[in-house]
């Protein structure tokens, strides 16, 4: 399966990639903390190493050994994994489900640096995470441009061009999920054209489009609107970088337009997946766009700065977003985020690690339905905003997979296909 290669090839390269980032990294420990610094570096590679060898010749899962928040939850899944091996050995690498392994290798990722003080803060992906948005400048110029210029209009657009705008920047927020570097294992994968120019050549490529199914939510949530009813949609994010960028493009255009009064955005409490958004990675990129020596990407900056003072965007992280629980166990292993979610009139779920817990990562028939793929999670009503990397799949019309797949056999993984797949939770 391609889960089967993901883990053979991939996870292994994105292991190596880890330590040399830190061996890279050597002197700047050495500089900051001394033989301290040194010791903790050896340390935490020889962590990595160790996790290499394990996954590289299909050892068992182990009970994580640290004291984080988070490990009692993890080492219950664990078992939960083992009860449902039927007695038929250990959970192992190439024999447990590919999502639960996945995510397992970046908690221990994380786990090695955690115990490894003084290093233990280092993102080691955050380079990579900056290549990519240094990289794809020449995109965010254009985005930052066009949206700035949008600015000064959206006063005089009518609902048809309001509907117009709103529909390209899904679109670009929707295709800004091809720049992942957890798929590349790493290599570069920035946006280096104008985002905006290719979006009609992309249209048949979105193979689940339910646009229209947004825009009448948000508009009628918009009429519906009283002085005490605020219309809250929910980003859960994905990839720094360029992806990022025009999520913040699409939240603020939603303020602007005053389709949404507040936009929260929530990512990953640890480095996650390479290139996954932490709080750090949000705040970093509103600086840098603040810094740029183009108007329009500070301007763009200086807004959104603007929109996280007063309230009006508001970013959180939570620990269930880097668990390995699909989210039909939301309610029950994070009832409090599940509690928060149902206070929000739209979710938008970025990206396709969220497409997989959205629906349990099954091998589902294509032409299963959305909602029921979803098994039971309806907080509020959601939209999957997402470019196809991984073979899970819903909600197709009968025979439009057998059409694609005709022209294109590897069409589940890369990354050519997309889906804005909306469910109303009711």
């Amino acid at each position: 399966s391609f889960a089967y290669f993901t883990i053979k090839d991939r996870l292994p390269q994105i292991l190596t990639r880890v330590i040399d980032t830190l061996h890279r990294h050597k002197n700047e420990f050495f500089e900051e903390y001394g033989e301290k610094g040194v010791e903790a570096e050896k340390r935490a590679i020889s962590l990595l190493s160790k996790l290499r060898n394990e996954l590289q010749t299909d050892k068992p899962v182990t009970r994580l050994e640290d004291e984080l928040p988070d490990a009692t939850l993890w080492n219950q899944y664990l078992d939960y994994q083992r009860n449902l091996s039927n007695g038929n050995g250990e959970p192992s690498w190439f024999q447990s489900p590919w999502l639960f392994v996945e995510c397992y290798m970046y908690r221990r990722i994380h786990a090695a640096l955690a115990q490894s003080p003084p290093i233990d803060n280092f993102d080691v992906f955050k380079e990579g995470k900056a290549q990519n948005f240094f990289e794809s400048q020449e995109a965010v110029i254009a985005l930052c441009t066009y949206f700035q210029e949008l600015f000064k209009s959206i006063k005089d657009l009518d609902e048809k061009q309001l509907q117009e705008e709103l529909f390209k920047l899904l679109q670009v927020s929707l295709w800004g999920n091809k720049c992942d570097l957890s798929f590349s294992a790493g290599e570069d994968s920035s946006q280096k054209s104008s985002p905006l120019q290719s979006l009609e050549n992309l249209i048949p490529y979105i193979i689940v489009n339910d646009m229209e199914k947004l825009w009448s939510l948000l508009v009628n949530a918009k009429k519906s609107n009283t002085e005490i009813r605020h219309v809250r949609v929910d980003i859960i994010l994905d990839n720094a970088g360029f992806e990022l960028v025009s999520d913040l493009v699409l939240a603020d255009f939603l303020l602007l337009s005053k389709l949404a009064d507040e936009v929260h955005f929530h990512g990953k409490s640890i480095p996650w997946y390479v290139s996954d958004t932490t709080k750090h990675d949000f705040n970093w990129t509103i600086k840098q766009l603040q810094a740029a020596n183009h108007m329009w990407m500070s301007r763009c900056g200086i807004n959104w700065e603007g929109n996280l003072k007063k309230g009006a965007w508001v970013y959180c992280d939570h620990m269930f977003w880097t668990l390995p629980y699909d989210f039909s166990s939301m309610a029950e292993v994070a009832p409090d985020l599940y509690a928060d979610l149902q206070k929000s009139n739209l979710l938008l779920f970025k990206g396709d690690l969220n497409y997989r817990k959205l629906t349990g990562d099954k091998k589902w028939e294509y032409t299963v339905p959305f909602s029921q793929a979803l098994n039971k999670f309806h907080p509020a009503p959601l939209c999957s905003l997402r470019t196809l990397k991984s073979d899970t799949q819903v909600g197709l019309k009968p025979g439009q997979s057998e059409q694609i797949q005709a022209s294109d056999p590897e069409w589940m993984v890369n990354g050519k296909y997309g889906v804005v797949q909306f469910d109303a939770a009711v």
